[in-house]
C-alpha cells in the first residue's frame, strides 16, 4: 500500500503458552489525519442513547400502568389510586414517602393527578432509585413465608390481615385498591407467583 508500511504482529497468550500472528498496521500513512476526540464523541453518543433509550421504557412502564387506572381515559387518576399504581412499578415507598409523593404531584388539593405531572416525578423516582424495588426472589420467599398451607395462594382475607396488621400497615383503602389490582375476582385469591411480575421491575431499567 503506497504510503504505509503494514507488518504482521505477534501475539502471545501466556496463559496458554500459544501465539497468533495478526495483521496490523505498525505505522500510518502521513497524510491520514487522525482525531482522539472521535472515540470520546462516539462514546458519550453511544451513552446518550442508551440513556434514552431507558427512559423510553421507562415511561412506558408508567403510562401503561397509570392507564389502567385512568377510567375516564382523560389521563387523569384519583390521588387515592396513587398507592397502588407505584406499586405496581415494583416501588413500596413508605407511608411518609408516599404521601409526600402525592403531595408534590397531586393537582391543587383537588384530590386528582394528571399524568403530565405524574410521569416526571415517577420516572425520576424509578431511575434515581429512589424506591429500591423488591428482588423477585425476596418477594417469592415473603409470600411463601405468609402461606403457611403452601397452597400456591392466599386467600383475601388472609392477605387484608397481613397488610393490615402487620409492619407498616396500609388503610383498608389501600388494602381494596391493591386486592383489586392483584387478586382473581372469581375465586378471591392471589395467585402469588402470577402477580410477582407486576409487583416487580427490572432493576437494570
Amino acid at each position: 500500500m503506497t504510503g504505509s508500511t503494514w507488518t504482521s504482529c505477534r501475539v502471545s497468550e501466556s496463559a496458554q503458552g500459544a501465539s497468533f500472528v495478526l495483521p496490523s498496521p505498525c505505522f500510518r500513512p502521513r497524510h491520514v489525519h487522525t482525531d482522539t476526540r472521535i472515540p470520546v464523541e462516539r462514546e458519550e453518543l453511544s451513552r446518550s442513547l442508551r440513556t434514552e433509550a431507558t427512559e423510553a421504557d421507562v415511561h412506558r412502564k408508567i403510562r401503561k400502568a397509570f392507564q389502567a387506572f385512568d377510567y375516564e381515559a382523560d389521563n387523569t387518576v384519583d390521588v387515592r389510586e396513587i398507592g397502588t399504581i407505584i406499586y405496581s412499578l415494583g416501588c413500596f415507598p413508605s407511608q411518609k414517602d408516599l404521601h409526600d409523593f402525592i403531595a408534590e404531584v397531586e393537582e391543587d388539593h383537588t384530590g386528582y393527578i394528571h399524568l403530565d405531572k405524574f410521569l416526571p416525578a415517577m420516572t425520576k423516582v424509578l431511575l434515581e432509585k429512589k424506591f429500591l424495588p423488591i428482588p423477585e426472589n425476596r418477594l417469592l420467599q415473603a409470600f411463601k413465608i405468609l402461606d403457611k398451607g403452601t397452597k400456591g395462594y392466599l386467600e383475601t382475607e388472609e392477605m387484608t390481615k397481613y397488610m393490615t396488621q402487620e409492619g407498616e400497615p396500609l388503610t383498608q383503602e389501600e388494602v381494596e385498591e391493591m386486592l383489586t389490582a392483584l387478586a382473581d375476582t372469581e375465586k378471591n385469591h392471589i395467585y402469588y407467583k402470577d402477580v410477582i411480575s407486576q409487583l416487580t421491575i427490572d432493576p437494570d431499567i
